[in-house]
């Protein structure tokens, strides 16, 4: 395990109750791509995917050590515990959201939109009402190295809800490459990470009922490359992960601060008994520091 000095970046004086451990610890390293953290705290561990290996790793808290959870993984991106506890993962290989249930079977959620395959879901979170809503660019099939090389047969990159009962349909359609994406607490708002816009931004919707969505502005953009995973904290401030770290932005969007890593930052997650732990995925390696403040908790 290594140790770096942790290096909190304040922008704006809303930023300074924002602090942590003095060091951030590299859990792993060796990687060539990690991706997808996701913590399960009845289990004190976590998994997390090593893209271009077609690998979901497993580090366990309780003894510190790092093996493989599942390889081959189906090019496994992004990934989120439900709440009955399950696995839901972006598999970018077959192009589908699948779900681990207790006994260890899947349970494919999505795999295509009107009888045409998706492209390469990346990234998911649920909703309360049991819909998973997911991101699907076209990474995994852009080339052979994180996936498998086709054409993309929707012809375009969307934002999607999978219903309790099956049926997919598109919630945002105006997106180059959707990528991270995150509710508020109250599950009002849905903020989602474009990577391929120019700067990367991500955007803001309302959420309505039945699956809708509404407005859609630019709610912050990236100084430092493109933006991928994003989550919210217990204090309503929206978390990014950029090439140069940790982004953190007030309710109304202002960049407040920043948490630098030493490598470019791809994703991360709040986990631990309280859920104050970052655990960071960035190029090759994995990190983490518990923090002041702790990730949005959402309705049951």
């Amino acid at each position: 395990m290594d140790l770096i000095k942790t290096d909190f970046q304040v922008l704006d004086e809303r930023f300074r109750r924002v602090n942590g451990d003095e060091w951030t610890q590299r859990l792993h390293t060796g990687c060539r791509w990690t991706e997808g953290p996701a913590y399960f705290p009845a289990g004190r561990y976590l998994v997390f995917s090593d893209i271009p290996n077609d690998r979901t790793l497993r580090w366990d808290e309780t003894t510190g050590q790092v093996g493989v959870f599942r390889q081959p993984s189906g090019y496994a991106n992004g990934h989120t515990v439900d709440r009955q506890g399950r696995l839901i993962s972006c598999e970018q290989g077959p192009r589908r959201v699948t779900r681990t249930e207790h006994d260890g079977s899947i349970t494919v959620l999505a795999s295509e939109y009107r009888g045409k395959r998706l492209n390469s879901p990346n990234d998911v979170v649920e909703h309360s009402d049991g819909s998973i809503w997911f991101t699907d660019p076209s990474y995994g099939i852009d080339s052979d190295y994180e996936g498998y090389r086709a054409e993309s047969e929707i012809g375009a990159c969307h934002v999607y809800r999978a219903a309790p009962d099956g049926s997919v349909t598109i919630v945002a359609d105006d997106f180059s490459r959707p990528n991270g994406l995150a509710f508020s607490a109250d599950e009002s708002r849905l903020y989602i990470a474009d990577t391929r816009q120019t700067p990367s931004h991500i955007r803001v919707f309302a959420v309505a009922g039945h699956g809708r969505l509404t407005g859609g502005e630019i709610f912050a953009t990236s100084d430092s490359g493109g933006f991928d995973g994003v989550r919210v904290d217990s204090e309503g401030q929206v978390w990014a992960a950029a090439h140069d770290g940790l982004h953190c932005f007030a309710p109304d969007g202002t960049r407040i601060g920043k948490l630098r890593i030493p490598e470019v930052c791809s994703n991360f997650t709040f986990g631990g008994a309280r859920g104050n732990e970052l655990f960071i995925t960035a190029s090759s390696s994995l990190y983490t520091l518990r923090v002041t403040v702790n990730g949005a908790r959402y309705p049951r």
